[in-house]
């Protein structure tokens, strides 16, 4: 079991990125394209020190990257891992509230396009 430690600390490291709501909405809006932490305040509704500190939090954790524009920081996920849990998780959970299986096919496209969507 020891030899598997690395491995539980690193899926200890992921869930915990993900255990924000308001994180999996910052995740949700640099998954596919790069955005200043204006453009994430845009999309998500909250306020300028709590999409920089998610921002910082993803870049800081190694997930997501940072490039500067000028005085822009611009951040976009980088981590396939963290995007692919995520990704699963909202699909699998979607598709679960459907009653019957055409239900749960429709609910899953919808899941499946929400999280390529930007």
């Amino acid at each position: 079991m020891e030899e598997l430690n690395p491995l539980f600390e690193t899926v200890s490291r992921y869930f915990s990125l993900l255990s924000d709501p308001s994180r999996l909405k910052v995740i949700h809006a640099v998954c596919n394209d790069e955005r200043s932490v204006s453009d994430v305040m845009a999309v998500t509704g909250l306020s300028q020190s709590a999409a920089s500190r998610h921002l910082s939090s993803l870049h800081d954790a190694g997930v997501a990257s940072r490039r500067k524009d000028g005085a822009l920081a611009l951040y976009k996920m980088s981590d396939e891992t963290l995007i692919e849990i995520c990704r699963t998780a909202c699909v699998n959970l979607l598709a679960r509230e459907g009653d019957t299986a055409r239900t749960r096919a429709k609910t899953k496209k919808q899941a499946e396009r929400f999280m390529a969507q930007n």
